[in-house]
């Protein structure tokens, strides 16, 4: 592997790297998200009123967020405070558990790479292995950073993404990366990882390990949403960064029959609701979203028509419905 030498060849070549590369990855929001120019727009996961509903259905429990984590033991903290500095406090705490639920990305596969930029047949024979020349400038964003390969048989090639990310992660080591994948995101690895309901902590190996456009990252994350909804382990990553990729991943799928029985069976209705609402944006050509811009629905009232219309388990939900009804009227005689 050769690095660049002088300054000047470096910004000579830094400016024919941006010139020659253009990379094309693609930048829309959601697997299934984006539309083509001239269609009508589809909302993406990184639109405002998207990231309020997942938010809001994310919810924000402080034990979660905060609980312990295995680490040295050190000895307990205690501090005596006022009301006015406990509330001070716990508002701090709020804003710092809002700071840790901030939602990793989610974005469409990037394009492979296969371009040859030149095949000097002169060369080929005179190495045996190939060469990797990596731009080093530190003002270069990774994206645009010019990596190439010469091959023993004297084609010279644009590097692979995963080149450009070992190179990468060699030259510029990120924390928690490594050059080369841990065995535990292979999917017969992952099943023992699921078995001991350790979702949330193989998502946050894979956004530390790949980037959120590569095939292994959206892989992981497919087969732990998967995972989830087979099991209804919803609850695992209810207040964690991930749930709201879930719900995106499933509401795309419409496969929310699942979630919807979760949230009503844990009195969530407000999130309910905001998962209907959600699937009404996605899926605006359904018969429930028809039915509910006309009628204007809201709340139960939305949530029948929903299931009247466009669920798969009609039956589950309409008994976890009726339970939910029926001890909301107990509760209010009482």
């Amino acid at each position: 592997m050769a690095a660049l030498g002088s300054a000047a060849a470096q910004g000579r070549l830094a400016r024919a790297g941006r010139a020659l590369w253009g990379w094309r990855a693609r930048r829309g929001l959601g697997q299934d998200a984006g539309a083509a120019a001239g269609k009508a727009a589809r909302p993406a996961f990184g639109d405002e009123a998207v990231q309020n509903l997942l938010y809001r259905m994310t919810g924000l429990n402080l034990q979660k967020v905060f609980r312990p984590v295995k680490k040295q033991l050190k000895p307990p903290k205690y501090k005596l405070m006022t009301e006015a500095q406990l509330e001070e406090a716990t508002r701090k705490a709020i804003e710092e558990a809002k700071e840790k639920l901030t939602m990793p990305p989610v974005l469409n596969e990037r394009e492979p790479i296969d371009d040859v930029l030149a095949d000097d047949k002169i060369l080929e024979g005179t190495e045996t292995t190939k060469y990797v020349f990596t731009d080093l400038t530190y003002s270069i964003p990774h994206r645009e950073r010019f990596i190439v390969v010469r091959e023993p048989n004297g084609v010279l090639r644009k590097a692979t993404w995963e080149e450009r990310d070992r190179m990468i992660q060699i030259f510029f080591p990120k924390e928690g990366r490594r050059v080369i994948p841990p065995v535990i995101f292979k999917d017969e690895h992952l099943v023992t990882v699921f078995q001991q309901d350790r979702h949330e902590d193989i998502l946050n190996m894979c956004i530390a390990q790949f980037e959120p456009d590569s095939p292994d990252y959206i892989r992981v994350h497919h087969r732990t949403y998967d995972d989830i909804e087979k099991h209804a382990k919803y609850d695992l990553l209810r207040s964690t960064r991930h749930f709201g990729g879930m719900v995106w991943y499933l509401v795309n799928r419409k496969q929310t029959d699942g979630l919807l029985i979760d949230m009503i069976n844990r009195d969530l209705l407000d999130d309910a609701t905001c998962l209907v609402t959600l699937y009404h944006m996605l899926h605006p050509e359904c018969q429930s979203a028809k039915e509910a811009k006309e009628g204007k629905l809201q709340g139960v009232d939305l949530i029948k028509v929903f299931v009247k219309t466009e669920s798969q388990k009609e039956g589950y939900v309409q008994l976890a419905l009726q339970a939910y009804q029926e001890a909301m009227a107990t509760s209010t005689a009482s």
